[in-house]
């Protein structure tokens, strides 16, 4: 959230072009806004999903690490 405040707060001319253009098509083609913006939020959420998951991923890979060096050290 931090990051689209902090773009709209950078480029304010973007955020207003980007604003007109959603006015405009929520006046002349409501269903074809809709459609986007489902299409985004599909799109929103499988980036969070997989980011999730590499992250659960990265520091399952970061234990196993952890646990192999301390194996080796103990066998030494």
């Amino acid at each position: 959230m931090n990051g689209i405040v902090s773009f709209a707060q950078n480029h304010t001319v973007i955020v207003i072009v980007l604003a007109l253009v959603l006015l405009y098509f929520m006046y002349r083609k409501p269903r074809v806004l809709i459609g986007i913006l489902i299409l985004c939020l599909l799109l929103a959420g499988l980036l969070y999903l997989i980011t999730s998951i590499s992250g659960s991923g990265s520091e399952q890979e970061k234990k196993l690490i952890h646990e192999e060096e301390k194996e080796l050290d103990t066998n030494r």
